[in-house]
């Protein structure tokens, strides 16, 4: 097998992984990765994940390899806050949750940075349309909103949370309140529903 036939086999997943390429070609020879990374035809992500240079030009890539090579894990935290305009956009490490042990990866994609959470509290995400019918598994607003002061406990007094600049126009028009009680309803903590009593304070909206 030659590089074209891969690459017409797997360009459209934008990423890929050693075990699609097995199952694909039983006897394909791993060495054959190794050559196109250096010959920059591939790049690789992380052990055993990969992908095609073509698709550093393609806006918000980072956040599909984020979902792809740590999975199950969805975009939160800054990352989905910057997105949406909640939060002043920087440039950071694309934030994600999951499920499992913290961690983090760089490649020439970016770099990469997942927090823990249990599986329980899994939930409060979205798909939104990708390239290549592809999707983005995104927090909604409201969950990145909790995943970042359930995750964060520096972000524990009004100084904090008032320091990460919430869009005032975003708090007093978008939120959802009823989605955001609801939400903090399922941690059970009462830590963060201090936290989130203390950021709608802050705007001036009614505590829950």
């Amino acid at each position: 097998m030659n590089f074209w036939q891969l690459r017409n086999q797997f360009y459209e997943l934008a990423c890929f992984n050693i075990n699609q390429i097995y199952a694909w070609q039983p006897d394909f020879d791993k060495n054959n990765l190794t050559r196109w990374t250096k010959q920059n035809l591939i790049v690789k992500l992380r052990n055993s994940w990969y992908s095609f240079p073509d698709y550093l030009k393609i806006p918000n890539i980072q956040y599909f390899i984020s979902n792809k090579i740590y999975s199950p894990s969805y975009i939160s935290l800054h990352s989905a806050l910057a997105f949406y305009g909640i939060i002043p956009e920087a440039i950071l490490p694309t934030t994600a949750v999951s499920s499992f042990k913290k961690t983090c990866f760089e490649n020439i994609f970016g770099s990469f940075s997942y927090q823990q959470i249990l599986p329980k509290f899994m939930f409060g995400y979205e798909q939104k349309t990708f390239i290549n019918k592809h999707c983005l598994i995104f927090a909604t607003p409201e969950k990145a909103i909790l995943d970042l002061l359930y995750l964060y406990p520096l972000y524990n007094n009004e100084q904090e949370i008032t320091e990460l600049r919430f869009d005032e126009v975003f708090m007093n028009e978008d939120l959802n309140i009823e989605r955001l009680n609801e939400f903090t309803d399922k941690f059970q903590s009462k830590i963060l529903k201090k936290r989130i009593n203390i950021l709608l304070k802050i705007y001036d909206l009614c505590s829950i």
